[in-house]
């Protein structure tokens, strides 16, 4: 097994074409091993190249509604009224500390999404 550093996305095709032959290999066996080693250098290359940040508090909460089958009435226990509930769905308003705090233990939606962008 020779493996090297991916430093550019020619490398990176590489890598993935390596491990498309490894992908499947019993638990346990030198190409296990060699899977684990691909996925890791992959996963640092593409962090480092292609960061993803937290995401916008809105679009996580529609995204979280869109996953439960939630309606925005569904989010008056965490948010309050309906016209609040509104306005934060249309950006007119921001979350407060008690919204981000009911949000995250009501609906397990992480707090660094609720926070980014404050």
């Amino acid at each position: 097994m020779t493996i090297k550093p991916i430093r550019n996305d020619d490398d990176l095709r590489a890598a993935f074409k390596q491990l498309e032959l490894v992908f499947q290999a019993p638990e346990g066996s030198e190409q296990a091993d060699e899977m684990e080693i691909w996925v890791t250098l992959i996963e640092a290359y593409e962090r480092k190249h292609f960061p993803i940040g937290p995401a916008d508090p809105v679009e996580a909460i529609k995204f979280r509604m869109e996953q439960q089958n939630l309606t925005p009435k569904d989010l008056e226990p965490f948010l309050g009224s309906s016209g609040r509930v509104s306005e934060i769905l249309n950006r007119k308003r921001r979350l407060s500390l008690q919204m981000v705090r009911k949000l995250h233990d009501g609906l397990h939606i992480p707090f660094e999404s609720l926070l980014s962008g404050t």
